[in-house]
């Protein structure tokens, strides 16, 4: 897609490039956009406060259902390459229309799940693939409707609604999981869905590239291949291990011998082989004239792989912070999903807040230092929230740390975004819309397997820990791992109803023991999975030392 192409697109059906700077056509496709976006991203949030809920409604357990979540954003990864070249191959409109009706369709038979199997089809796969359309047809139209301040503008206020889907979720999966049911909160995704709908007609009917392109059958197979390989052994993790097998790897009957490792190591290695034959598929591609998925000229454009890189730091850390944050409360604490959902408003507004009114701050500090200002705050308000871990904890306690990790990340964001994508041509940017949302979601679907892991090894270990201390038995490592894997085999204890329904069927003095046992292991399991989170703070903060910067944008 090249410059003439882009004029064609907006002097032939984009009301941005005619419209009044103020008038609703003007406007319309960052609406129509937005409200795309921001169903992508709040279904990856609307459910985590409900998590306890869905286990108990469909009968199944907490990992089942981070797996759900992790299976979504797996599903988006792998396809939104292939899917942000769409743009190119077909019309805006017809293309927004058509993704927005699946999408419909995905989310109505989640709210009607009634069993696990549906769930994850309607949830993780249906919606999650037209999510893979969506979100990189959402950067891209920005791209070639606004320009200059505008263009700032509008790539703030997607990054503001992205930030405040994955805030707001909480509150929202809150309220309705309190009040009514889990499953209304895909209902009111619908009603998003149609009033997005009503939005598309601004949107421009031709697509992003004016010779009619073929999709990159090879490249789109390598990339679904090892996106999938990817997150599939980071998944496997949490019950095989990451590197030394904690247990036999089968499928189905047949066990297979992985010489002792876990089946992680050799899916993710995997993983990294089909992406390196990726690259010199794509080099190929490109030498041969061809279209490919990715033009290798992306990866070698050193301000856009730094910033693509310091988001899925970013995502990283927004995954596991949404995840392990609400179980706790939930958990923990016995906060209903409402009230987590106001324990989290502060984190809400303030993300949102400051991914919209702080665009134009550039025009006074160089953007890298207010993304690395913003990472910083992040990390402050992790730290905070250590110190405020406890059972007890009150909403009001909870407050300024969670408004500090907010503000950071509205702040990370209302930069990181404009900055990232501003740095490639137009006629990529449909290509770098896709890259970035694809290594977002891998970020995010690394964050809830690694941090939600992390977090549920050291409740149970914890609670093994605290039963034998209390019996005076001791044991050695390998023993107490294996006690660690028959306790998360045998009963699903990490939260409150299945709690109760252990602790029911003991005597008065074993229950009070391990009630306790339950709340120390539970705070102690929170307490080390935020300094983990702290540290992958630190990771963004050293990964944002690449981006480009010093200057100022004194533009208008």
């Amino acid at each position: 897609m090249d410059a003439d192409a882009n004029a064609h697109v907006l002097e032939g059906g984009g009301a941005a490039a005619t419209g009044s700077a103020g008038g609703l056509a003007y406007w319309g496709p960052a609406v129509a956009v937005s409200l795309a976006m921001f169903i992508g991203v709040i279904d990856s949030t609307l459910m985590n406060v409900a998590i306890p809920s869905i286990v108990a409604d469909l009968d199944t357990t907490v990992t089942v259902v981070q797996g759900a979540i992790s299976f979504y954003a797996m599903v988006m990864a792998a396809l939104i390459l292939p899917g942000g070249k769409l743009s190119s191959m077909y019309g805006i409109r017809r293309l927004m229309t058509a993704t927005l009706l699946v999408y419909g369709v995905g989310t109505t038979l989640a709210a009607l799940s009634w069993n696990v199997v549906v769930l994850y089809v309607g949830w993780s796969v249906i919606e999650g693939a037209a999510a893979a359309v969506l979100l990189p047809l959402t950067f891209t139209v920005l791209l070639v409707s606004y320009e200059g301040a505008d263009r700032a503008k509008a790539l703030g206020i997607l990054a503001g609604v992205n930030a405040a889907g994955a805030a707001f979720g909480p509150l929202l999966g809150g309220a309705v999981t309190t009040f009514a049911s889990w499953r209304w909160g895909f209902g009111v995704e619908v009603l998003i869905v149609l009033v997005a709908l009503a939005f598309v007609r601004y949107l421009p009917e031709e697509s992003l590239s004016e010779t009619r392109t073929k999709l990159d059958v090879g490249g789109t197979l390598l990339s679904v291949v090892g996106t999938t390989a990817l997150v599939a052994g980071v998944l496997l993790a949490g019950r095989y291990g990451w590197i030394s097998a904690r247990r036999p790897f089968a499928v189905g009957d047949v066990r297979l011998d992985l010489f002792g490792a876990s089946p992680t190591v050799w899916l993710v290695g995997f993983g990294i082989v089909v992406f390196a034959a990726f690259v010199q598929y794509e080099r190929r591609v490109e030498r041969e004239g061809g279209s490919p998925l990715v033009p290798v000229r992306l990866l070698s454009n050193g301000p856009f792989t730094a910033g693509i890189a310091t988001n899925a730091a970013r995502s990283l850390v927004l995954a596991g912070f949404i995840f392990v944050v609400p179980v706790f409360l939930q958990s923990g604490a016995g906060y209903t999903a409402f009230e987590t959902g106001v324990a989290m408003l502060p984190f809400s507004v303030a993300t949102f807040v400051a991914s919209i009114f702080t665009t134009d701050w550039r025009r006074f500090v160089a953007p890298k230092l207010l993304i690395q200002g913003g990472v910083v705050l992040m990390g402050l308000g992790v730290l905070a929230l250590v110190s405020q871990t406890a059972l007890d904890a009150t909403v009001a306690q909870l407050a300024v740390p969670m408004a500090l990790v907010g503000l950071g990340l509205g702040l990370v964001m209302a930069q990181l975004i404009d900055m990232t994508l501003s740095s490639v041509d137009q006629r990529d940017s449909a290509a770098a819309s896709g890259l970035l949302n694809a290594t977002m979601m891998l970020g995010y679907s690394f964050g809830t397997a690694i941090v939600g892991t992390y977090l549920l090894r050291g409740f149970y270990g914890g609670v093994v820990d605290g039963v034998l201390t209390a019996a005076g038995a001791g044991v050695s490592a390998s023993d107490r791992g294996a006690l660690v894997i028959a306790l998360e085999d045998a009963a699903e204890t990490a939260t409150k109803e299945t709690q109760r329904a252990v602790l029911d069927g003991l005597a008065p003095a074993q229950r009070e023991l391990l009630a306790d046992v339950f709340d120390a292991a539970i705070v102690q399991a929170q307490r080390e999975t935020l300094l983990l989170l702290a540290l992958f703070v630190l990771l963004v903060l050293l990964v944002s030392t690449l981006l480009p910067g010093g200057e100022t944008d004194s533009g208008p």
